[in-house]
């Protein structure tokens, strides 16, 4: 990812258990109520000082791993001399993929939140990914943005809320499942060795698991606070002070938030968000192909493997997108693929700026035109009601 691991997760934002929202708390929001009013809400509620202590951790961890690892790793003038030399074509090519995964990084929201527009959707996505992706700790500013942006749309509290929960979660899961979809690739290959083997068992029974669950927490309200009855035993082992029914509450209130759309849509959210994930897929193939093809010593299959594996190292929340541990990831298992080593570094730096660095411009953009648009609405407001 760069959301980021689509609010990254990766590049995508959770859902807070009890999220800011415009409009009364049964969710029916205000058509009428501008937009950049929440949008203050939330910013006024941010904790500045972990802001801070997020943003010094992020400087640390680039330093750490653009400066401090890749070097003794790699070369940076010969990575960047591998990129000069790649064909008028192939630049080409990587271009129109990136174009394709701007596109392509919409429809999960789209599938999420049946009848919003593309545009809308587009304005939405591209500007909670600048915010959670560019801003330490971002993700609940970025949430806020996302519920005062769909509430100037016409669309309810709950309906955002929905929207959301299941945007995230199903990244989350297409995210997990891609290990288990790059081992079984190589298996097929024939390039897996024993460890990879047994690795790709481990990832596919592990999401064999989460998707059982997923299952039963929807099934019923029943079954989820029973399944969460089980978590908080777990947490309060860890963590005694937490509230007795935390993990049973937020299963039980997640399902609420989520059936209906689940139901009626869990085709449309797969096939988006596996859509995501291969789109940048591809800008990262089409990256190791412009440098050099097969000649850079690993195949589609072993790309993908190392794509979908270094994924899971956004999960770890030290950096917005995965900035510096998915890449440390990356080239790690690029090389290890056998892909020489600058190759490796220079196929991360034009992954990382193709699928990061447009949508933080586009971001920005869509952040102004949004903002514009909500003060012309606030203006209207008065003479509306005149």
């Amino acid at each position: 990812m760069a959301e980021h691991p689509e609010s990254s997760p990766l590049d995508d934002p959770v859902a807070p258990e009890e999220p800011v929202v415009p409009g009364d708390p049964a969710g029916h929001s205000d058509p009428s109520a501008p937009a950049d009013t929440a949008a203050a809400g939330s910013i006024g509620g941010l904790d500045w000082r972990k802001q801070v202590v997020a943003g010094l951790i992020t400087v640390v961890v680039l330093v750490v791993v653009f400066y401090g690892i890749f070097p003794k790793f790699a070369n940076y003038g010969d990575a960047w001399a591998s990129i000069q030399k790649m064909s008028v074509g192939s630049l080409l090519a990587l271009a129109a993929v990136t174009v394709v995964n701007i596109v392509v990084y919409v429809l999960p929201y789209m599938a999420a939140l049946p009848g919003i527009r593309f545009r809308d959707a587009f304005v939405v996505r591209q500007t909670s990914f600048m915010i959670s992706n560019a801003v330490p700790a971002g993700g609940a500013f970025g949430l806020g943005v996302q519920y005062a942006m769909l509430a100037g749309y016409r669309f309810t509290a709950a309906q955002a809320t929905s929207a959301i929960a299941v945007t995230s979660v199903w990244n989350m899961l297409v995210t997990l499942a891609l290990p288990a979809l790059g081992l079984t690739v190589l298996l097929v290959d024939g390039d897996a060795n024993r460890n990879q083997v047994v690795g790709s068992v481990v990832s596919l029974a592990a999401l064999v698991a989460i998707v059982v669950a997923m299952v039963v927490v929807l099934r019923s309200e029943g079954w989820a606070r029973r399944l969460g009855g089980w978590g908080d035993a777990v947490v309060h082992r860890v963590r005694p002070a937490t509230a007795p029914t935390a993990v049973a509450d937020a299963l039980a209130r997640f399902r609420e938030q989520t059936y209906a759309v689940v139901a009626e849509r869990w085709g449309p959210l797969t096939l988006t968000n596996f859509a995501q994930q291969f789109s940048q897929f591809f800008v990262l193939l089409v990256a190791v192909y412009g440098l050099g093809g097969r000649a850079t010593g690993v195949n589609p299959a072993e790309v993908f493997a190392a794509f979908a594996i270094a994924r899971l190292a956004g999960f770890i929340p030290v950096t917005p997108g995965g900035l510096g541990t998915v890449d440390a990831a990356l080239v790690g298992l690029l090389s290890a693929f056998g892909m020489d080593k600058d190759q490796a570094l220079a196929a991360d730096l034009l992954w990382r700026a193709a699928t990061f660095i447009p949508q933080i411009v586009i971001g920005i953009v869509t952040f102004v035109v949004w903002r514009v648009q909500a003060a012309r609405r606030m203006s209207n407001v008065p003479r509306a009601a005149a």
